[in-house]
């Protein structure tokens, strides 16, 4: 059963049901990432309702008890970050897919826009100027979303570093991170072990969190002491960084802007190293 045929299961049979059944199925239709995800009991405390409850519910969209709604709930939301299955489906599709990723990538901007507030970034603004040293991580994908924010903050003259895969693990790479200092971590589907746990270390040593992700499902939000949510939708190969580097590019240019002098020397500082000609070509105009 995909992500369209158990939306559809749920949609047909909620209206026959109860108001507690079907205020569940409202929470399973509009949380499905999250609901996948957690445990019986975080679903039920969440919606003030027993865990017996949500067993009955299951039992009236056709499964056997909760673990298998879970199962399925899991299966659906991993087709859609499976690169195969998702190729096959546009490939069935009478849409035109150039279309079909325009149109995503709007949604993916304008709902990464509608999840951002003046709070969470004054908050992230906090937590980068206050911090030591910041370390951006990421894996795979994910790890091109934590450069973008490491370079735009050394461009700074804030003390950044990029933390991904490579000859050392995330584990050994992490240890260094200290209280005092700030984690940053881009987590989009699939999540990772090994991230999860380097983020735990960090968070341990006593080092703030900041999560970006794409749902508050991700396992590295149980440790954010700031979490930053992002669409990240995508019709072939796994998830999209458009809504991610979007943030991060308005994050980027309100600190800069809260920098004031510090950031200016900084960013005229670099405009001169963009005129040196050793490296760089004449050629007017040129950015980073």
């Amino acid at each position: 059963m995909d992500s369209a045929q158990l939306q559809a299961l749920m949609m047909d049979r909620i209206d026959s049901m109860p108001n507690k059944a079907r205020r569940v199925v409202e929470y399973l239709l509009s949380n499905m990432r999250e609901a996948a995800f957690r445990s019986i009991g975080d679903v039920a405390e969440d919606l003030k309702v027993s865990k017996a409850q949500l067993v009955r519910v299951a039992r009236m969209l056709g499964f056997e008890g909760y673990s298998e709604l879970k199962d399925a709930l899991q299966r659906a939301i991993l087709e859609q970050v499976n690169p195969a299955a998702m190729l096959a489906k546009v490939s069935n599709s009478e849409d035109s897919l150039p279309d079909t990723i325009y149109k995503m990538e709007h949604a993916n901007l304008d709902d990464t826009w509608t999840q951002m507030s003046a709070a969470s970034s004054a908050s992230f603004c906090q937590m980068v100027t206050e911090a030591n040293n910041i370390y951006c991580l990421g894996w795979g994908i994910s790890s091109m979303v934590a450069e973008s924010l490491q370079v735009r903050l050394r461009v700074m003259n804030l003390n950044s570093f990029l933390l991904k895969r490579g000859t050392l693990t995330l584990h050994e790479q992490v240890r260094v991170a200290r209280e005092g200092d700030l984690l940053v971590v881009c987590e989009l589907p699939s999540y990772v072990v090994e991230v999860t746990e380097s983020v735990e270390i960090a968070h341990s040593n006593g080092c703030r969190i900041i999560s970006i992700t794409d749902s508050p499902a991700a396992p590295v939000c149980r440790f954010a002491d700031l979490s930053l949510f992002v669409s990240a939708s995508s019709p072939t190969f796994g998830s999209s960084i458009i809504g991610p580097l979007f943030l991060v590019h308005v994050l980027t240019s309100i600190l800069a802007i809260r920098m004031g002098d510090r950031a200016k020397k900084a960013l005229e500082e670099q405009a001169r190293f963009l005129h040196d000609e050793r490296i760089f070509h004449p050629v007017f105009g040129l950015k980073y």
